[in-house]
């Protein structure tokens, strides 16, 4: 039977790179696949560009594409990603120069556009998932990128590209389009394309499946985390698959980590939405088939809505955040009294604030009631206030930070180590949009 495997080489935009080099120069693989955008990802993305129109690309392409791209080069190892963000024309001539830089020649790079749908959006009357006019958002719009299928990768790829980069694509999409091209599977195969999204699925998050952001000691042990290695997806032209990694390095593959990745961000397991198909996870089965391998199957897909879920980036508000120290005896009260002085001084100097929130961290930061049931003596000797306000204007979310801060000379005794700062936040809302609606184009650079 024909195999491809393919490596997970980041789950996300700042993920570890090592562990990627450990898959090209290890991992007998076919394809590495780098997977770095998540739904802020790729508004933060298109700030960027607004800046600078040779920006809008993942910050870490070229630090990735340093350490790879020889190695691959060098072994026929394909490379498939998400790092074009918003800009993936920029993107794939970044990678070009790169490659030039390093003196490798004969290779085609594929960029894949299509997928920013703001035009579109700010003039069609469009729906948001809180049920408002997408136009209601006005100037605070900044991106509407649709999440393209498998279909312009696979093409790029028969047309010989050595490395594809996209901007907004479905996860899944950058390990199923692989397998779609080295197996010749029909676009209307529903039971391959559900589990070939199923490897896809389970890829995405790179390190998470080999037990990042699994261990939990003496619960759920995983060895050598420092040195996490990245999952590699063996898949075979009948849709089999097993998930494994290089060997000898940390983490652990089991049916344990492979469960928790196949659950993570499921709404429902028998009708998983993507561009390619409906799949259904809901019969799927693992077994461990060796050390740090594991088979899975069962996966299997129904026709595709023919809907493309679009991820729409906006300004939301701008958020003020202020943090002070106190320790020692009487720790506790020194920080509360320092949180009625500030929540008074909001309110005596008229900052407009839509939402305020008041934390002593290590007392009732993450369970409120703590607090209350903290036991005579039992008080800790160190504390610290944050205080976080939210507002509609960068000028009042300033002001929070900077009340803390007065703490120092105007609040009780012995607070240190005040911090401020003040940020814009970008939130996410999504619509859908027909298919039919959506033109993706391919571009190459070749050296």
């Amino acid at each position: 039977m024909k195999t491809l495997r393919i490596g997970g080489g980041a789950g996300y935009s700042g993920d570890r790179i090592e562990p990627a080099l450990e898959l090209a120069e290890r991992g007998e693989l076919d394809v590495l696949i780098f997977e770095c955008l998540a739904e802020r990802t790729i508004a933060l993305a298109q700030q960027a560009r607004m800046k600078d129109p040779a920006l809008g690309y993942d910050p870490l392409l070229e630090a990735r594409m340093l350490a790879v791209l020889e190695t691959c080069a060098a072994k026929g190892i394909r490379i498939i990603t998400n790092m074009g963000a918003a800009n993936p024309l920029a993107a794939a001539a970044k990678i070009k120069e790169i490659a030039l830089s390093l003196g490798i020649e004969g290779l085609k790079i594929a960029a894949v556009t299509g997928d920013d749908v703001l035009d579109q959006l700010r003039q069609g009357d469009y729906l948001d998932d809180t049920g408002e006019p997408v136009k209601a958002l006005g100037e605070r719009l900044l991106s509407a990128n649709a999440y393209l299928g498998a279909a312009p990768l696979v093409e790029a790829l028969a047309q010989g590209a050595d490395i594809v980069v996209t901007g907004r694509v479905a996860d899944p999409a950058l390990v199923l389009a692989p397998a779609i091209h080295a197996f010749g599977w029909a676009m209307d195969d529903w039971e391959r394309l559900g589990q070939g999204t199923l490897a896809g699925h389970l890829l995405e998050c790179a390190g998470q499946v080999c037990g990042g952001y699994f261990a939990d000691p003496g619960r759920k042990d995983v060895p050598d985390l420092a040195r996490l290695g990245f999952p590699i997806a063996v898949i075979g032209d009948d849709g089999s698959l097993e998930i494994t990694k290089v060997a000898g390095s940390g983490g652990s593959v089991t049916t344990a980590t492979c469960t928790e990745q196949l659950l993570y961000e499921i709404h429902d397991p028998a009708a998983y939405l993507t561009p390619d198909v409906v799949a259904d996870f809901s019969a799927v089965t693992m077994r461990q088939s060796g050390p740090d391998r594991v088979a899975i199957d069962g996966a299997g897909g129904h026709p595709k809505s023919g809907m493309l879920k679009v991820s729409i980036g906006y300004v939301d508000s701008y958020v003020g955040e202020g943090q002070i120290s106190y320790a020692g005896p009487g720790a506790l009260a020194r920080g509360r009294l320092a949180q009625e002085i500030v929540a008074s001084r909001l309110a005596l100097t008229g900052v407009a604030l839509t939402e305020v929130r008041y934390d002593l961290i290590g007392v009732n930061s993450v369970n409120p009631l703590q607090g209350e049931s903290l036991a005579p003596g039992a008080e800790p000797l160190e504390v610290r206030l944050r205080v976080v306000g939210r507002a509609d204007s960068m000028r009042e979310a300033v002001r929070v930070g900077n009340e803390v801060e007065t703490l120092y000379t105007c609040g009780p005794a012995g607070g240190g180590g005040a911090t401020k700062s003040a940020r814009e936040v970008v939130a996410i809302r999504s619509t859908l949009l027909p298919a039919a609606r959506v033109a993706p184009a391919i571009h190459f650079e070749e050296t």
